[in-house]
């Protein structure tokens, strides 16, 4: 499968942005979706997730009630809604798919998507 992500941008401290990730290839609505993101410095980190059938959906502690995961099976596309941004939510946000393993962890995922940036301004 191969994922395209975007609706990066720059946003002022509490505004808010979506990231899309459209997928193509092999059927997308058998693989989970989830999205990293990797800020200057810092390793790549688990974001949110979202299983194949729209259930079980996983978000890190940073971002719980501030970002939500959703995806339209029908679209191919999988969705990140982010709101009340802070400027350390800044980083190349990159979306993933995976048919089975951790959720959190980026090595278990086997496709993955180019980066989109997201910089958030105080």
């Amino acid at each position: 499968v191969q994922l395209q992500a975007s609706g990066g941008g720059l946003v002022q401290a509490g505004g808010s942005l979506r990231l899309s990730c459209a997928a193509s290839g092999r059927s997308f609505r058998s693989y989970s979706m989830g999205w990293f993101r990797r800020a200057p410095g810092k390793e790549r980190e688990f974001v949110a997730s979202i299983g194949w059938g729209r259930s079980g959906t996983y978000y890190a502690d940073s971002v719980k009630g501030r970002f939500d995961i959703s995806r339209d099976n029908a679209k191919n596309t999988g969705y990140l809604h982010m709101t009340s941004l802070k400027p350390e939510d800044t980083a190349v946000y990159y979306c993933a798919a995976q048919s089975a393993g951790a959720p959190t962890v980026p090595s278990s995922w086997g496709y993955w998507g180019q980066g989109t940036q997201v910089t958030v301004s105080s």
